[in-house]
């Protein structure tokens, strides 16, 4: 299927490695030229390398934090006019209720939230005037179905879900889509973090916390990069236009909903 984006121009935002990685390498592979940010300059560059040699695009690498005004502010300048915008930044540590104070929940919201919307008000008007643009926010599976031991992702994505769901709404008669997409777990950093957090709470190994988790996963697996990259793809395809503030778990079926 040809997704209609051949030369298309996307930022994506944390894409060193992990999902933002599998979404970067999923649209090149479609030929779309990419901004890609990351924090740590020398794995940026190797990703943006790989992909350069594999799929023959253009890829611009901006290295700093996109939680901070300063690395928004560069991020944007560097990626010009887009046509496709992916957000994503590393959640908040996990912990309990009580562990967390009001600083907390303002660096959370400032990563998972506002960044994200700060992003979105700076490339809309522009995809507005052009009449066509795809926006793609990397959340989570808890604002399904919250985590208890994630109340601080919790909080703060659930608070974009819902701006997204209006937002949405206003900007899909321009030719725009702004869609989510909720990972369960994937195979990446994070997964090794949780698992860790658990390991050492627990006083097991890091593979029974893995294999733990897999139970409570009907495809007994975690995701890969790949697949997460290519739900991504699909949704900032020509043949997405139809679908608007929506939300789309990739979870392995472990969130267990009807609708």
């Amino acid at each position: 299927m040809d997704m209609g984006l051949n030369g298309k121009r996307a930022l994506v935002c944390a894409s060193s490695k992990g999902l933002g990685l599998g979404c970067a390498r999923s649209l090149a592979a479609e030929g779309v030229h990419l901004v890609m940010n990351a924090r740590g300059q020398d794995a940026l560059e190797a990703a943006a390398d790989t992909i350069r040699a594999e799929f023959g695009v253009e890829v611009t690498t901006v290295a700093c934090d996109i939680t901070t005004q300063e690395g928004q502010a560069a991020v944007l300048e560097a990626a010009g006019d887009l046509d496709i915008l992916v957000t994503n930044a590393g959640g908040p540590p996990p912990g309990v209720w009580s562990d967390w104070d009001r600083d907390d929940f303002i660096k959370a919201l400032d990563a998972n939230m506002l960044t994200p919307i700060t992003l979105m008000k700076a490339v809309l008007p522009g995809m507005m005037e052009r009449g066509w643009g795809r926006i793609v926010n990397i959340t989570s599976q808890s604002v399904r179905a919250p985590i208890p031991a994630l109340g601080l992702s919790n909080a703060a994505r659930t608070g974009l879900t819902g701006y997204v769901a209006g937002t949405a709404r206003q900007v899909a008669p321009k030719g725009v889509t702004i869609n989510n997409l909720l990972p369960g777990i994937h195979a990446t950093d994070r997964a090794v973090q949780l698992d860790g957090g658990v390991a050492e709470a627990e006083g097991i190994t890091m593979q029974e916390a893995r294999e733990r988790r897999y139970a409570g996963i009907p495809a007994r697996r975690y995701g890969t990069a790949d697949e997460f990259g290519a739900a991504c793809a699909f949704l900032c395809s020509a043949q997405a236009g139809f679908i608007v503030g929506q939300n789309l778990l990739l979870d392995g079926g472990a969130t267990s909903l009807t609708m």
